[in-house]
């Protein structure tokens, strides 16, 4: 699927196509509706990228405590 957002509607907010992108990769992701993951798969960010965007916006990673039991496990695997 692909979304058209006119030239005109950028230049009103004064944004670029990728500036757009990643304002609502972030939004998404805020609502837990995708992962970091995906959100700098999409927007070709890295990991420390991803989290300085964060932190300019004064967001933090989603992770949880099943994250962090999860995490245990797979070390626990790898000994």
């Amino acid at each position: 699927m692909s979304v058209v957002i006119p030239d005109d509607i950028l230049q009103a907010i004064k944004m670029t196509e990728d500036e757009l992108k990643l304002e609502i990769a972030i939004m998404l992701y805020e609502q837990q509706k995708i992962s970091s993951g995906k959100v700098r798969a999409w927007t070709g960010l890295t990991v420390i990228e991803f989290q300085h965007e964060l932190a300019k916006r004064g967001l933090y990673l989603n992770y949880d405590v099943e994250d962090f039991q999860s995490d245990i496990k797979t070390l626990q695997s790898l000994g």
